[in-house]
């Protein structure tokens, strides 16, 4: 079986971060979404990936030109977007006549059994199989809303409908197994999107199945999710290959970089990238630190996420700073000011 991942977006949510990572790119646990994905793929026996690239494409083409983890990867570059489905359509090429195939969005973070999802594909006969997850009821306003029969075919969709109204409490994750016969519902050569295009017409004729993510399931998209889905990690909420977790008297880390346990104090969970300077009396609190990162003596950082390259000169909270800057205070007129430049 091949698949496809979506990895084309600009990530904006995610800036200042994305400025200059691409969104597949982007670390967690120090390891990019991307490469979480195509490990996970490769276990099940997936060797044939393609992915659409456009945001900093050659970013994501460098990175996995080399086979990484058996993977054959391809490629193609959308000169402008073309939406979720339009940028498969783009790739139809790839994929053989009468086969099923996998599709995943680039930001998702899951432990979802995707076997058990190709199987249950293949017995329904869909063209198209959706991963759904069940949350709080009182979260559903947030997302698109799956209404499924008995036999788990999809009934309606209801998008991000109030609480009162919600006919469901499954939601879609954007995981998809489609057979080739699903291209024949997306014209070539226009923007056209999963949820407003094709997956009405499926519901028409009875063609979209589901199956249920039991499992660890989100995305990165936002700062806040983002942030909580190294949490999660350190909660054992989620499962990926990571350097080990470090335990230590206030909170525990991972890091590419070694850590002198006398000179810095760990409070919650942090995460710290490779080849990072960390000076003398630092505190680092529930944080995210990419590589390369420069922490001045004596500064304390919470509840904040540094891109990599960057240099910190002043105590931080809640920031979140992107690639390549500097921070430092400034007091003018007895006014205290962060930089950040």
């Amino acid at each position: 079986m091949k698949a496809m991942i979506m990895a084309a977006g600009v990530g904006s949510r995610l800036e200042p971060l994305t400025q200059s990572v691409p969104k597949p790119l982007v670390p967690v646990c120090n390891r990019p979404v991307m490469d979480i994905l195509l490990e996970k793929l490769s276990k099940i026996g997936v060797k044939d990936i393609i992915a659409n690239t456009h945001y900093l494409a050659e970013k994501i083409i460098e990175r996995y030109s080399d086979r990484p983890y058996g993977i054959n990867f391809n490629y193609i570059k959308e000169d402008s977007l073309s939406g979720t489905a339009g940028g498969l359509k783009k790739c139809q090429y790839f994929f053989n006549e009468g086969d099923d195939f996998i599709v995943l969005s680039a930001d998702g973070l899951s432990n979802a059994d995707l076997q058990q999802g190709i199987d249950i594909h293949k017995r329904s006969g869909a063209i198209a199989t959706i991963g759904i997850k069940a949350i709080p009821m009182e979260e559903v306003s947030h997302f698109g809303v799956v209404v499924t029969d008995k036999n788990g075919f999809i009934s309606e969709f209801q998008e991000k409908p109030p609480v009162s109204e919600a006919k469901s409490n499954f939601i879609n994750t954007g995981i998809y197994i489609f057979n080739y016969k699903i291209f024949e519902y997306i014209p070539a050569n226009t923007f056209y999107d999963f949820a407003k295009n094709v997956f009405p017409k499926l519901l028409e004729d009875k063609q979209i199945n589901t199956f249920e993510i039991k499992e660890y399931w989100t995305d990165i998209g936002t700062l806040d999710q983002y942030k909580q889905s190294t949490k999660d990690l350190f909660a054992g909420e989620c499962n990926f290959n990571h350097t080990p977790i470090v335990n230590t008297k206030n909170g525990s880390y991972i890091s590419y970089t070694n850590i002198n346990a006398a000179l810095t104090n760990i409070v919650g969970t942090v995460t710290i990238g490779k080849n990072c300077k960390i000076g003398k009396n630092v505190t680092i609190k529930d944080s995210i630190i990419w590589d390369n990162v420069t922490l001045s003596d004596g500064i304390t950082v919470e509840n904040s996420v540094i891109g990599s390259n960057s240099k910190i000169l002043a105590d931080i909270n809640t920031e979140i700073i992107g690639s390549d800057k500097v921070v430092e205070r400034s007091f003018e007129k007895d006014c205290e000011k962060l930089l950040i430049f």
